[in-house]
């Protein structure tokens, strides 16, 4: 079993109030098409319309070789976090197919484990990487652009 870990509340509360990004600069600020701008927060893509921020993120505390850095959308306006109980987020489920990887507890990718998946196998694609004793995690990013979109941990 496995739950979908967003970001936290307290770090996009500090973007949303201009907190600088992982490449120290405020976030931009755009307005949503409605299409393919996912919140890494509440995971549900931003509506049409809706003022959203575009940052570097890096989900890593410390700088190293796989530490990868790369753009994310957040609601603008604050909104509420994907509860890890609410099971697979609509932004997991809107691509045909994304990236995952398993990282150690070094923070360290899991060589083997790097599969992109359709849609409707990741559910035992996240399973089956979480088979070995070695992976503590898995990232998920987008199989088409390599963006980050959430953390997955053993429940």
């Amino acid at each position: 079993m496995y739950k979908i870990t967003a970001l936290p509340t307290d770090d996009v509360r500090a973007y949303q109030t201009g907190a600088p990004d992982a490449y120290g600069t405020a976030p931009e600020r755009a307005i949503s098409n409605g299409n393919g701008n996912p919140c890494r927060h509440c995971l549900q893509h931003i509506p049409e319309g809706e003022e959203m921020l575009i940052l570097a993120h890096r989900p890593f505390s410390e700088t190293h070789p796989y530490a990868e850095t790369g753009p994310i959308f957040l609601c603008a306006k604050p909104c509420k976090r994907h509860s890890e109980s609410e099971g697979m987020p609509e932004v997991l489920t809107s691509s045909p197919d994304y990236l995952i990887k398993g990282y150690g507890h070094d923070d360290r990718i899991v060589y083997g484990t790097g599969v992109i998946a359709p849609t409707n196998q990741l559910g035992s694609a996240i399973s089956e990487i979480f088979t070995r004793s070695d992976v503590a995690y898995i990232h998920v990013r987008s199989a088409r652009n390599n963006c980050y979109q959430a953390r997955i941990d053993r429940a």
